[in-house]
């Protein structure tokens, strides 16, 4: 099955190229699709130069001014033509060799949907803090929509593209993950879990979503709980 691997970079001129040749050595079928969120660090300027030409099945997208992770994934999935999307974060935290095990698994199962866990097997992938933050916001997505999920927050979401763009994700920026978490619960996918590696960077090495981000995707599962759109 065909992956549309969906990379949304803002400023991210210190990895993007690693994390683009990583996902192009990843052996599945698959197309890469980045969007530039208007990068003022050299990014985009990179990713022309090097990937300019849409050779190996690589489509770029440019956005002329900064809208958020949400708004970059959205374009990119407009893009997209495999059975499956995933989202690749252009920062090193995961390894894309696990996209493989997420196919794998939905291959296996038929799942509509499939997470890439960092606290399946421990929570020391990541800061004491920001393990709280992620089980406190997976609890309360449990809670609120049914789910038992160990990971909302995770990049890692292997998804069906009908699936995913009958969603109709309306999210900007962070909010993207409990959104389409709470939808796929609401219309009862069961979403499939596996263990993923990650190692987590911190805010001197270019880490940007931060408590604010916390609090939207509080005041995101609450919106969506009532709802009546699913």
């Amino acid at each position: 099955m065909k992956v549309s691997i969906l990379i949304p970079a803002f400023n991210e001129i210190k990895t993007i190229v690693d994390v683009v040749e990583l996902v192009k050595n990843v052996n599945i079928d698959k197309e890469i699709i980045l969007v530039d969120d208007c990068s003022s660090d050299g990014t985009r300027e990179i990713l022309k130069e090097k990937y300019g030409t849409a050779k190996d099945n690589i489509k770029i997208f440019y956005h002329d001014k900064n809208k958020g992770k949400g708004a970059a994934i959205r374009t990119a999935l407009s893009h997209a033509s495999g059975e499956y999307i995933v989202v690749q974060d252009a920062d090193m935290e995961y390894s894309p060799q696990d996209i493989k095990k997420l196919l794998a698994l939905a291959e296996e199962t038929g799942a509509g949907a499939v997470y890439g866990s960092r606290f399946l097997d421990t929570w020391k992938t990541t800061s004491f803090p920001h393990f709280v933050v992620n089980k406190t916001l997976t609890v309360l997505t449990n809670i609120l929509f049914g789910g038992r999920l160990t990971d909302m927050e995770t990049c890692y979401k292997l998804v069906k593209t009908d699936l995913m763009r009958s969603l109709d994700i309306k999210a900007e920026r962070f909010e993207f993950e409990p959104e389409v978490t709470t939808k796929l619960l609401r219309r009862g996918i069961d979403i499939k879990e596996i263990p993923v590696s990650y190692r987590g960077r911190g805010y001197d090495e270019g880490k940007k979503i931060g408590w604010r981000d916390g609090i939207e995707a509080v005041f995101t599962l609450f919106r969506l709980k009532f709802s009546t759109k699913i």
